[in-house]
């Protein structure tokens, strides 16, 4: 059984979240000190995190930073707020997806279990290191390796970056993305893929993979290689 903590301070919101999620019977934790969010996330060994903005002391993006500097763990955003302006936020800081209230509770739940299934399909795949020219993504940990530095990838960001590397040289539109990352659903907002890419983008600079990801105007990207 899946583990899904919610960080969610409207007990109207709240209490119809969890009887969704344990409709599909996922176990469910929630906050009970808002000083200690991060905290309470980390020792509950949970598998997703579902993410308000507004909370009480710090808000979502807050713990969301400090959730990454300690952890990959998938992290879906849950707010009433402006979609554009504060899914691009949320992505950058660390998230993985986004939905914005009044949400369908189906459509809530697609995007958990897409991303639990990819999750789910990394720690079952033996082939966990894929080599790209001299360089390496480890699909376990999301940590792509290049020149003796590491960096770490959100789940989301590993999985955009396996697809890739599995189509090295070869366009990958973002349909295709779309489709592979969240089973294609209508629901999905073409804003939080391009977020996600340019976070990727900007993490393999920072280990001298520049200009490795080429946009395709309209269409895709496409992972090159020097001998291209």
């Amino acid at each position: 059984m899946s583990k899904v903590f919610l960080v969610e301070d409207y007990p109207t919101i709240s209490n119809s979240i969890i009887a969704a999620l344990k409709k599909w019977r996922y176990e469910v934790e929630v906050v009970h000190d808002w000083n200690e969010v991060d905290t309470e996330i980390l020792e509950s060994n949970a598998d997703i995190v579902l993410m308000d903005i507004t909370l009480p002391v710090f808000d979502g993006f807050y713990w969301t930073q400090k959730l990454r500097d300690a952890s990959k763990l998938p992290i879906i955003f849950i707010s009433a707020a402006e979609m554009n302006t504060n899914a691009v936020r949320a992505i950058a800081t660390g998230a993985d997806d986004y939905v914005t209230k009044p949400f369908s509770l189906d459509v809530l739940i697609s995007k958990v279990q897409a991303i639990l299934r990819r999750v789910n399909q990394y720690s079952q795949n033996n082939d966990s290191v894929l080599q790209f020219e001299n360089s390496s993504l480890n699909t376990l940990t999301n940590e792509v390796t290049h020149a003796d530095l590491t960096v770490k990838l959100t789940p989301t960001e590993g999985y955009i970056l396996k697809i890739l590397i599995l189509n090295v040289n070869h366009l990958v539109s973002k349909q295709k993305l779309m489709r592979m990352l969240w089973q294609g659903g209508s629901f999905i907002d073409e804003d939080v893929l391009n977020t996600n890419m340019s976070r990727l983008r900007s993490k393999l600079k920072r280990i001298g993979l520049i200009d490795k990801i080429v946009t395709e105007r309209k269409q895709g990207y496409r992972l090159v290689t020097n001998h291209e």
